[in-house]
């Protein structure tokens, strides 16, 4: 904080520096975080990482879920691929 006023860049950092923090401590106690992964690629490469995210990864102790998926307008899509330990 400058004179009252938040820096972005600044906030970020604590922000990261916290979560970071928090993850260290789940590692430590046994509690497994969710994984992300995000891709940026053609819509037709995008719909077909999907598809194998969700046939060949499948695990009963994971659950894989299609977080994200957006259109950045110019052909090409994002999207995140989450998993989380099941319960």
């Amino acid at each position: 904080m400058i004179g009252g006023i938040y820096v972005p860049s600044r906030l970020a950092s604590r922000l990261a520096a916290r979560r970071d923090k928090i993850e260290k401590q789940k590692d430590a106690a046994g509690i497994h975080a969710a994984w992300r992964q995000t891709y940026i690629m053609p819509e037709k490469e995008a719909r077909s990482r999907a598809r194998e995210w969700m046939e060949r990864r499948r695990r009963s102790a994971y659950v894989t879920e299609m977080e994200n998926w957006r259109d950045l307008g110019d052909g090409r899509i994002e999207c995140t691929v989450r998993r989380v330990p099941a319960d």
